[in-house]
């Protein structure tokens, strides 16, 4: 498609005027800083950083606008330009995001892991990318980073120090060390200066973002830069992740003992941590994903999916404190330390659960609501559904594909009294979250709270997991949400129960409870048994 001449003035308009706009909005956020050499560093790379977001946001819009211009979305060929928009568009944001890196990337992060919130293009290229492909720093600028937060270099402050790291993300990277006293620990370091042009980055991050929506008022990401900016400071100070860490097997010490010894959070080093530096026990492990290695550990994948299930399921309905980044390379796995086996004489897993920086907590009326939700999921409740996405802002019009959107089914099968209906594998069932609903999905943004946002992201994360480690979906793993969500349902009546005959109400529901998911157990064994016979 011939673009005309008339555009490309517009486009670099726009452009310049969001570069001079948040040049000043840049320098406003950095003007604080207390070091006038950093400063002045970051007073003359953020406007270029600044210029290359608005070039390819300015080229994305309009690629989308004149690309587009006079064809049917419902078209065969109004759905080719827009895939090829889309693919082109994503390598645009994929390139923006290297260049740029820190914040563009976690940015580039939370867009791959919002398969049905962003076009397909969008969040295979940057799954694809951004997990396995981030910029490490120089050992000099680790150097640097050590003897400002610890008062000496590596090699003075640990006996050995593994100057190449074993791993980078957007944020920091992780280097091999060993204590004066003999430990073996991991050293997480941030990446220079990222905290200084977080700020910045984010303020024209948020303004490019604005102007786009004024413009085009179909792209409107607004809420995905708000969660940027809520969650980064956080992430950013290492020590919360140290007390995330601390809290998160506290909880399972206090609200789930009894699966208490089944996760692991690697223990931190606080004299040698700090708010950009941390040192925590060096765990020896394969990624929940790498099924050669878990085999060769003696450990079955079916096992470690219950355990990773179980897991998250304790913190979403019971602790309300969630672990929000559960992605293969934060979670690692190892033989039990006790030495524990199974039945089968398998090896028992141990999860070990790695990156605290990003928490969310639900209050309880969040908290109790969506167990409640998601136990009517399980049990095809349709009333229960409603009710619960109704509390939630879905509306009438939109409850059926909150729940689609959710379970990754739609609705006539969320609603199926079957026992495997959200286990049934049908790749067609993926096509509903294709553009025609984008508006949909669109409103239910706006609708839904953020928090929750963030709970769909956990479940799709976790869905991936499960999918890597079985291949198919896990029925058991629904059956374990199912029995959770209800206990932690349960446990809120219990406290609020005034009087003899509520009690007694609640105790016949949680019976009841009971004896269905007995059933629906009775139940996936002959369905396992009968898959196995036709094998």
């Amino acid at each position: 498609m011939v673009v005309p001449r008339s555009f490309w003035p517009s486009k670099l308009k726009l452009a310049f005027a969001a570069t001079v706009l948040g040049c000043g909005v840049g320098g406003a956020k950095i003007a604080n800083s207390d070091d006038p050499a950093t400063s002045l560093k970051l007073c003359t790379t953020v406007p270029i950083r600044l210029f290359r977001l608005s070039v390819t946001a300015a080229a994305i819009a309009f690629d989308y606008e004149y690309s587009l211009m006079g064809l049917r979305e419902d078209s065969d060929e109004g759905k080719k330009v827009k895939h090829e928009v889309h693919t082109r568009s994503a390598r645009r944001l994929e390139d923006l995001c290297f260049k740029n890196g820190g914040i563009y990337i976690k940015l580039g992060q939370h867009v791959g892991q919002l398969d049905y919130l962003v076009p397909l293009e969008y969040a295979k290229t940057m799954r694809e990318s951004m997990l396995n492909r981030c910029p490490t720093s120089t050992y000099d600028q680790v150097c640097q980073v050590v003897k400002k937060e610890l008062g000496g270099a590596p090699e003075e402050i640990f006996d050995e120090f593994d100057p190449v790291p074993i791993a980078s993300a957007s944020l920091a990277q992780v280097h091999v060390a060993r204590t004066h006293e003999g430990q073996k620990v991991a050293v997480k370091v941030q990446h220079t200066h990222i905290t200084d042009t977080a700020a910045a980055d984010l303020a024209t991050v948020e303004l490019i973002v604005n102007t786009l929506h004024r413009f085009f008022p179909s792209f409107d990401y607004r809420w995905l830069v708000d969660e940027v900016r809520e969650t980064s400071p956080k992430e950013l100070d290492f020590l919360i992740e140290a007390e995330n860490n601390v809290k998160c097997m506290d909880n399972f010490r206090r609200l789930s003992p009894h699966i208490a010894d089944y996760v692991y959070a690697p223990t931190i080093y606080w004299s040698l941590s700090t708010s950009k530096l941390l040192t925590m026990e060096f765990i020896e492990g394969p990624q929940v994903n790498d099924l050669k290695s878990i085999k060769t550990l003696g450990i079955r994948p079916h096992d470690i999916s219950k355990l990773v299930s179980q897991t998250f399921a304790e913190m979403m309905y019971k602790h309300g404190f969630v672990h929000c980044d559960p992605h293969a390379a934060n979670l690692l796995v190892r033989v039990m330390p006790s030495g524990r086996s199974s039945i089968f004489g398998k090896c028992k897993p141990q999860l070990v659960l790695l990156d605290h920086g990003l928490y969310k907590e639900l209050d309880t009326y969040t908290r109790t609501n969506y167990a409640a939700l998601w136990k009517a999921l399980v049990l095809a409740d349709v009333k229960g559904i409603k009710e619960n996405c109704m509390k939630f802002g879905a509306g009438e019009d939109l409850y059926t594909f909150f729940t689609s959107i959710l379970t990754m089914k739609p609705w006539e099968r969320v609603i199926d009294p079957a026992v495997d209906h959200l286990a049934i594998n049908d790749q067609s069932e993926l096509q509903i979250y294709g553009p025609e609903y984008f508006s949909q999905v669109t409103e239910l943004l706006h609708r839904l709270p953020r928090v929750i946002l963030l709970m769909m992201k956990t479940n799709d994360c976790l869905r991936s997991v499960n999918n890597a480690l079985l291949q198919r979906p896990s029925l058991e793993s629904f059956l374990i949400i199912g029995r959770v969500s209800s206990e932690a349902v349960i446990e809120e009546k219990l406290l609020h129960a005034k009087t003899l005959s509520s009690l007694i109400s609640v105790w016949f529901e949680e019976i009841s409870l009971e004896a269905r998911f007995i059933l629906m157990r009775i139940a996936l064994w002959a369905l396992q048994f009968k898959k196995s016979l036709s094998l």
